[in-house]
């Protein structure tokens, strides 16, 4: 009977890392292009504000687009805009990220 060769246990480890190591490289790169996109995109003119769970797949959200404001009602299958008015221009630049404007005034 003849034995099957052993194992070269160096070259097994010295691949892992080779794969471990380009995976790394490649979730770097990935990371440093999304972060590219958004400098190179520009303000954003639409933000999620607030969230706020009413039910178990129901929720009412607060989106910012531009100078605008909208109230929408969320459900599995449907989006509801509820209330929208437009949000002073003041309001947005005195207040933090994520602040509603109501919330500021107060």
């Amino acid at each position: 009977m003849t034995n099957p060769p052993p194992i070269d246990w160096l070259r097994a480890a010295g691949s892992l890392l080779l794969v471990l190591a380009l995976l790394g490289a490649l979730l770097w790169m990935l990371k440093r292009l999304k972060a590219m996109q958004e400098k190179n995109s520009g303000p954003r003119q639409m933000e999620l504000m607030e969230t706020l769970s009413v039910g178990v797949r129901q929720k009412i959200a607060l989106v910012r687009v531009g100078t605008r404001q909208v109230l929408v009602g969320m459900t599995p299958g449907q989006f509801t805009a509820l209330a929208s008015w437009e949000t002073p221009v003041g309001a947005i630049a005195d207040a933090a990220p994520g602040t509603p404007a109501q919330e500021r005034r107060s």
